[in-house]
């Protein structure tokens, strides 16, 4: 009847150290850095690994054109262009630190996590 009771100690035990890498991971994620870049690199968008917008560069050429209907299609394409870097860098750190654990649908989840 409780000879299952050690594998349940070490589930929790390795659940434990899982959230403690998790968190680990949370930390150096919002420390990353992902590059957007759009125009052909004429506007930059920095964000976090968790998506937050940090910083744009537009060339100051683009500036001096003046067109700013292109400067403001540039922009979003540049932060979704980072954006989406930062999205698989998190489903990359997050696959590292669950890799060996065999759970139906964790993957599933921690795709779902980083949205």
């Amino acid at each position: 009847m409780f000879k299952n009771l050690g594998n349940i100690a070490g589930m929790m035990q390795q659940a434990q150290q899982v959230g403690q890498e998790m968190k680990a991971v949370q930390e150096e994620l919002r420390n990353k850095r992902v590059k957007g870049t759009a125009g052909a690199g004429m506007v930059e968008a920095i964000c976090t690994g968790h998506g937050q917008l940090v910083s744009i560069t537009i060339d100051p050429k683009l500036i001096e054109d003046g067109d700013k209907d292109l400067i403001e299609e540039l922009i979003p394409q540049a932060v979704n262009d980072a954006q989406a870097k930062g999205k698989e860098l998190h489903q990359e750190m997050m696959q590292s630190v669950t890799s060996g654990l065999n759970v139906p649908g964790l993957d599933q989840a921690l795709s779902q996590f980083g949205q």
